[in-house]
């Protein structure tokens, strides 16, 4: 029996839609009203009739020598038809890795980190599946851990991989460290001495979770030709092609495909997670598997952002003229390499932020560590460096005795701004104009009951609804920040996409099909794509197709890239299918009429008419019985890796810039603080959905307040053991924690990408994290130099 599909996937509810517009236009998003009334179907919500269920289990050390594992005990039990270890894996590739191939499909030898997988199972039950897993006897004998820069690169440190062959081992100081990359430019020496003021800061940054709402999923069917069908939800299809494949032993053509319904991503499903476990589970029985995370498992099931620790040494002059900077950021990478090498990349070549310094001394690495792997997650390095740069802005501007914002705009990068790797800034970089209008955006009124002490509804007081405090010592602060984020893929990786277009008559009318790799993980692609393809090929109904491997990559749904790049490919096979259609119309109906032959023509509201708008032909009347098909592959401008030692190179393809402004009421008795609003000022180049554009920022802004808040994976220090893996423990902003969230949209075209448009989804998380800190320190008047803040730093007690 055939897998049923997740009613309510994108591909089924944008299927022969009429509603929406076209570029530029606010369209309603067609899986919208699904998913806010719960009927939107979600990769756990597959089924098949006669499907198993999986399960992993899981390393309950961080580092430790396996000495034995013992299976009987599961195998034996009723319901269970495979239980697999490492020696149970087909011969061949048995380690994966987004870019270097680090990671155990399952643990062989020894564990590196708490919840590592060790063994995977597949029952008749999910609960079956779980007591089985329980009963798997591993005897470990457990290792010295790894936890920071000094116990990784320590003489006689563990090496956590001893084997390394990836191209940059032989580029960094210890074989813990996983990447590093130095930026130096200028003479910083030199320009320290003309410094009037130098200020110094060490920060240090939490780790943060992705938390998205649907746990990972995903079900692996058996084909009869000896290959699988895997419906999951992921980031990035082609990539977990290409590292599927070798470990099942099959070529890529046999291991097909197809996205279901995705509860969210932020960059924690550009690895792998339970992809590689269900096909093989589901191969060596030839049942269907379905293997769904629960939340805790979930927490282990994934990469997380970055924690890090920063220094910076900042100097200007008198006269608030920033003279040169210094930092040194370190990453810590967790046990396996996953995306560290990039993010460290994009730490380092932006960590000057949106300001004008020619003399640079940057090192920014990652280190191999027993604590949780970590890598792509809503800005990509950047959002670390931008914490710490943006408190340095603030120290500065106070000790030359300048307005915060005025010092900002002082020294703001705009176009033509050389950046520390050397690359000109080559489309408009309005930092400066960001930072004025979010300024001048209205202030939110003071509460009544600040000035009168008269007792205010409990929501609106630091605390909530825990009703903590009735307004007794309560102050407010404003801060403010900006941020400079990269778009799409970079340090001269191939970045492009894959659009296939086809326009044919159903039913009379001209309708258009376009079918990508992108991964629509809530972020509004299928809407975007659907507006293009209306407004290049004049057609009201658009099909979108689900998302798989039968179509060429589309690279991963990340690096704010997939309306630059997929929007791009679909924009450029519209164009050909248009010109082809058009063609079409000479031939039929070129002799009757002239302007097919001298007039500009377009395609709109399902016609061809002439740029005067006299209509020529029904689009249905010129394809009849025809249909035009157009596979098109789209490349943005090509990047080129930063060098190794100096750090020069044109690395990025295009910038995003955000500007925020926060203000915040602290109680600074009892450590609690309420975010009162958080206000945006972004350049979007062009927004092609203005109504989807805001609420990225929107959301971005808010994950950017988790981050200054609440937000934190906590990791003992002594077990490398993750202490709050549930959302008990773990807390995310709720809407009662959301604050009024002002958007202002600025629309400066860039010429290298179409439609002028940038990037919008990673630029609000960069600067909002800084501004709430900022406002904090506002309000309290404390250094702060940790994100996110607890209550405990707020009145001393830390």
């Amino acid at each position: 029996m055939p897998v049923k599909p997740a009613v309510g996937t994108p591909a089924e509810v944008t299927q022969g839609s009429r509603t929406g517009g076209g570029v530029g236009e606010s369209t309603l998003r067609p899986d919208g009203i699904l998913k806010v009334t719960g009927e939107f179907a979600y990769a756990s919500d597959m089924w098949h009739e006669d499907m198993l269920w999986g399960q992993v289990l899981r390393s309950p050390v961080a580092h430790a020598e396996i000495l034995s594992v013992d299976t009987g005990e599961a195998l034996a039990t009723p319901g269970v038809h495979a239980v697999m270890t490492y020696d149970d894996l087909p011969t061949g590739v048995r380690t994966y890795g987004l870019e270097i191939q680090d990671t155990p499909v399952l643990a062989h030898g020894r564990v590196r980190h708490h919840g590592e997988p060790v063994a995977i199972v597949a029952a008749d039950h999910p609960e079956t599946a779980r007591r089985a897993a329980a009963r798997i006897r591993v005897e470990y004998r457990e290792l010295p851990l790894v936890t920071d820069e000094s116990s990784a690169t320590a003489p006689g440190a563990p090496l956590l991989h001893e084997d390394r062959a990836d191209h940059r081992a032989g580029h960094v100081p210890h074989p813990n460290v996983v990447h590093r990359q130095p930026i130096v430019r200028g003479d910083v020496a030199a320009a320290r001495g003309r410094a009037d003021f130098v200020v110094e800061g060490e920060y240090t940054f939490g780790m943060q979770d992705q938390a998205f709402l649907g746990p990972e999923s995903g079900l692996a069917v058996p084909a009869e030709d000896g290959g699988v069908d895997l419906y999951v939800a992921t980031q990035w299809l082609h990539a977990d092609l290409r590292q599927i494949a070798p470990v099942l032993g099959l070529p890529e053509d046999k291991v097909r495909m197809t996205l279901s319904g995705v509860g969210g991503a932020f960059g924690g499903r550009e690895d792998l997670s339970m992809q590689i476990h269900a096909c093989l589970l589901a191969l060596r029985t030839g049942r269907p598997v379905k293997i769904v995370y629960n939340r805790f498992e979930s927490f282990f099931g994934h990469v997380h952002r970055h924690p890090a620790r920063i220094h910076y040494e900042h100097g200007a002059t008198k006269d608030g003229r920033l003279t040169h900077m210094k930092c040194r950021i370190v990453l810590d990478g967790g046990a396996y390499a996953s995306t560290s090498a990039a993010v460290v990349g994009n730490a380092a070549s932006l960590s000057a932020g949106p300001y004008v310094l020619d003399d640079v001394d940057i090192e920014a690495l990652a280190l191999y560590s027993n604590n949780p792997p970590c890598g792509a997650m809503r800005g990509f390095g950047a959002v670390q460096a931008c914490f710490a740069y943006e408190a340095q802005m603030d120290r500065l501007a106070d000790a030359v005795g300048m307005d915060r914002v005025g010092f900002r705009q002082l020294n703001a990068m705009s176009q033509g701004t050389v950046m520390p790797t050397g690359q000109r800034v080559d489309s408009p970089a309005p930092v400066a104009e960001l930072l004025r209008r979010v300024k001048a955006m209205p202030m939110p009124p003071r509460r009544q009951w600040l000035a009168a002490g008269e007792q205010a509804d409990v929501r609106e007081l630091p605390g909530g609804l825990s009703n903590t405090t009735h307004g007794e010592g309560v102050v407010r602060g404003v801060g403010y920040a900006v941020g400079i984020k990269n778009v799409g893929f970079s340090e001269g990786f191939d970045d492009y996409s894959t659009a296939r277009v086809r326009m044919e008559v159903v039913g009379g009318e001209a309708v258009a099909t376009v079918h990508t790799a992108m991964a629509e993980v809530g972020q509004g692609g299928v809407t975007v794509l659907a507006q293009i393809a209306r407004t290049e090929l004049g057609v009201v109904r658009v099909t979108i197709q689900p998302a798989d491997t039968r179509v060429g990559s589309a690279g991963s749904t990340s690096a704010s890239r997939q309306t630059y790049v997929t929007g791009g490919a679909v924009r450029n096979a519209c164009g050909l299918v248009r010109e082809k259609v058009l063609e079409l119309g000479r031939r039929r109906f070129g002799t009757y009429h002239p302007a097919w032959a001298t007039a500009e023509l377009l395609l709109e509201g399902g016609r061809v008419v002439t740029d005067g708008g006299e209509v020529l032909a029904d689009l249905a009347d010129v394809l009849g019985d025809e249909a035009v098909e157009v596979e098109e592959e789209w490349r943005h401008r090509p990047t080129e890796p930063f060098d190794l030692r100096t750090g020069q190179g044109f690395g990025h393809v295009q910038y995003s810039f955000a500007a925020h402004r926060a203000v915040v009421e602290v109680d600074t008795e009892l450590g609690l603080v309420k975010v009162v609003e958080l206000a945006c000022a972004q350049d979007v180049g062009k927004a092609l959905n203005p109504l989807s554009v805001i609420g990225q920022i929107q959301g971005g802004t808010v994950q950017g307040l988790g981050m200054a808040l609440m937000e934190e994976i906590v990791v003992d220090p002594g077990t490398a053991k993750v202490r709050n893996p549930s959302f008990t423990d773990y807390l995310i902003p709720t809407i009662l924690d959301t604050p009024d969230l002002p958007v202002d949209v600025l629309e400066l075209a860039d010429h290298h990408a179409p439609y002028g448009l940038r990037g919008v989804g990673e630029a609000p998380t960069l600067s909002s994290t800084p501004a709430v800190l900022a406002a904090i320190r506002d309000a309290t008047g404390l250094e702060l130099n940790r994100t996110p803040v607890r209550p405990e730093h707020l009145t001393g007690t830390a």
